[in-house]
């Protein structure tokens, strides 16, 4: 019998890749590696390209659902383009927020203490606790001015 639910119990296997809590199936140890090649945001599209230029037999819609499993629990950062389409990376580990080139994609990692004392002051104004936001500012970067 097969399931649609994701799978929650951790995963207890030493050395695992990124998606630990996930059951570590061929196919999430791809999109991982994968991930792993490359620093920048990626689209689905783009990654289930590099897995199939790369000789693995991975399915786009796998590629979509391990990709959200991986954000459900953090292991990745996801960032909406201006253009609406959902990119991908492997996550830093620590809180931050994006500067974007709406050019070129560049990505940097900013820290914004001043955006997380808003943002708890605003959530406590209002009654709101387990309270956490997402935040990207979009630019051009300096080689694409």
């Amino acid at each position: 019998m097969t399931s649609t639910e994701p799978n929650t119990e951790p995963n207890t296997e030493p050395g695992t890749e990124p998606g630990a809590a996930l059951r570590p199936t061929r196919q999430r140890r791809a999109v991982a590696a994968c991930l792993a090649r490359f620093d920048d945001f990626r689209s689905a599209q783009e990654i289930h390209e590099l897995l199939r230029d790369g000789g693995e037999n991975v399915g786009l819609s796998t590629v979509y659902r391990t990709l959200q499993a991986l954000a459900d629990a953090d292991e990745v950062d996801v960032l909406r383009a201006e253009d609406g389409e959902t990119r991908y990376r492997r996550c830093s580990g620590t809180h931050h927020h994006h500067l974007v080139c709406r050019q070129c994609g560049r990505t940097v990692e900013v820290e914004g203490p001043t955006v997380e004392r808003w943002a708890t002051a605003i959530a406590e104004e209002h009654g709101y606790d387990a309270v956490s936001h997402t935040l990207e500012i979009f630019g051009l970067c300096p080689a694409c001015r």
